[in-house]
């Protein structure tokens, strides 16, 4: 179901990019980049307080945030081609699942992992012939 109160005509949105609170930038880059492959393209601050990370399509603005606290909600959710190889991935690199793979019956292969931070990044891959659209 699609609710819209009032559009802006004639405005086109562009690049949407989540931003994460972190404790420790340093130990973010190294499980971003480190893990999950994302390069860093752009740093802000002296001391750096504020970076923007990008792998494919996707990209991540991380801040820090010294009392970060993490959420019980999702707080992105990056579409890949492969789910079940980045889960093997993960799962090998010790990172924390907080939902194991599935094929859902909304028409994912998905699972939730949490950053270093806490942070809930649900990772989904559209399964051919999904039973309802995506």
């Amino acid at each position: 179901m699609e609710t819209t109160l009032s559009a802006p005509h004639g405005v086109s949105f562009g690049r949407l990019a989540p931003g994460l609170g972190v404790q420790d930038l340093n130990r973010s880059l190294q499980f971003y980049c480190g893990v999950l492959g994302f390069n860093k393209v752009f740093e802000n601050g002296n001391p750096v307080g504020f970076v923007i990370l990008k792998k494919d399509k996707a990209e991540l603005h991380l801040s820090l945030n010294k009392n970060h606290k993490a959420s019980v909600d999702n707080v992105a959710h990056l579409m890949v081609e492969d789910a079940a190889a980045l889960y093997r991935h993960c799962t090998a690199q010790n990172v924390r699942i907080i939902k194991s793979l599935r094929d859902a019956d909304f028409g994912l292969r998905c699972f939730v992992l949490a950053d270093p931070d806490g942070n809930r990044i649900d990772i989904g891959e559209v399964l051919p012939n999904p039973r309802v659209e995506v």
